[in-house]
């Protein structure tokens, strides 16, 4: 078995597998390397974790041997995709998209090889041809090869349409990423696209311009859109979405996001996720049911997409901010951003520099952990107060100035889990 029918047993495997126009078409046109792409709209200053599902599946294919793509959509971003939704994209002004682009170019280049021989990544932007076009021109080269009868057919627009309509903004859409898989064909010999399950028909359509436009034929696969054992959406926290971008979320959030992964779903992430092989997500398996209070797998998940990520200097910083949080290392070696980024989402509250700084009770109850300081002088009797992992002995007991980590904050903690933070300003 070659290598490349390998990756579409793999994918299979993995779950990265719902819909391929001729899987044995594919698998006999993969003998040889082929040309692929991925388009990746800036609708946001950054990507997020759901867009690393795609992403991966196309650092798989030059693991394999393959040139990847990575289109960013400077042009399809200041449209819309309609994907099912029930409301119209916010619509971005130029300027703004541009800047998308750019950070967005960024981070796809951090997880493709642009040095690899002989299969170098490239990452391409569709403004750049999409821009000299004129509006006629584009209705007379490109849309007259479409049926308007077949894209209303479309999920994403018949959707669209029986819920309320779609505007002619997005209702385009279709045409242009069409549009894009063909320019690419020309330009690159580009002959798969992949993409979410939502975009088989955007996807095909490109397929059937290829033919009718330059007489060629090509291929789509599609991964499944990932979803979370217990229903909720895959990505999403109370907090919002898990970001790429440290700035918009943490690197100790996105360390912990993973490792607080539901028991269901830790191994299906990590097939999804992970570059191990399928030995060695089968071992973390067989030990995660044995003994799912060790989280071997959570640990292992969580490593490993931290440091793909962020770096792994990062990930061992992170994790070293994690385990001192309660009680398993020292705070006061770590370093500021770190520890910043580690108590960004606890429970908190400030002092000011030039006031008095109030007990370990007063300031516990300020943070909102516990209902009162009665309730926080009953942790203290109980034996479960800690300022800075710290035993507190005493009711009346008040942190002084060099209590303060990095001069800036202390960390409360009631028993072994409560934890919360004291910021000076």
């Amino acid at each position: 078995m070659s290598s490349q029918v390998h990756l579409l047993d793999d994918l299979k495997w993995r779950g990265l597998f719902s819909q391929s126009t001729d899987e044995e078409a594919l698998r006999e046109a993969m003998k040889k390397p082929l040309t692929l792409y991925i388009g990746f709209d800036p609708t946001a200053p950054s990507l997020h974790v759901g867009n690393l599902v795609v992403l991966l599946a196309l650092r798989r294919f030059q693991l394999a041997g393959h040139n990847p793509i990575a289109l960013v959509g400077g042009a399809t971003g200041l449209i819309g995709d309609p994907s099912g939704k029930s409301e119209e994209r916010t619509l971005n002004t130029s300027d703004v998209v541009e800047q998308w682009v750019g950070r967005i170019k960024d981070q796809v280049s951090k997880f493709l090889d642009f040095k690899a021989s002989p299969n170098p990544a490239i990452v391409v932007n569709n403004l750049d041809w999409t821009s000299p076009l004129s509006a006629i021109e584009f209705m007379r080269d490109i849309g007259k090869h479409f049926s308007v009868n077949q894209m209303l057919s479309k999920d994403s627009v018949s959707s669209r349409l029986e819920s309320g309509g779609i505007s002619y903004t997005e209702f385009s859409y279709q045409v242009l990423q069409s549009f894009d898989f063909l320019e690419l064909y020309r330009r690159n010999k580009c002959t798969l696209q992949l993409g979410g399950s939502d975009q088989w028909g955007n996807i095909v359509g490109g397929l059937d311009l290829i033919r009718r436009v330059e007489g060629g034929s090509g291929h789509a696969l599609t991964i499944p859109l990932l979803a979370k054992a217990d229903g909720t959406k895959f990505g999403k926290t109370a907090g919002g979405s898990i970001w790429l971008d440290p700035s918009m979320t943490s690197p100790y959030a996105f360390f912990q996001y993973w490792l607080n992964t539901d028991d269901k779903d830790v191994i299906n992430f990590l097939k999804v996720f992970s570059f191990r092989s399928r030995e060695e997500i089968e071992s973390l398996e067989k030990t995660h049911l044995e003994n799912p209070g060790a989280r071997e797998a959570h640990r292992a998940l969580a490593r490993e997409l931290t440091s793909l990520v962020h770096s792994q200097d990062i990930c061992d910083r992170v994790e070293a901010a994690a385990r001192a949080l309660f009680g398993q290392g020292e705070l006061s070696e770590l370093d500021e951003a770190t520890l910043s980024s580690a108590l960004a989402e606890l429970p908190r509250t400030s002092v000011k520099s030039g006031e008095a700084i109030p007990t370990w009770v007063d300031l516990l109850a300020a943070t909102g952990v516990v209902d009162s300081k009665s309730a926080a002088r009953r942790i203290v009797k109980e034996g479960g107060a800690y300022l800075n992992n710290l035993k507190i002995e005493g009711e009346d007991f008040a942190p002084s100035k060099t209590d303060f980590l990095c001069g800036k904050y202390a960390v409360l903690r009631k028993g072994k889990r409560d934890l919360a933070a004291v910021e000076l300003i």
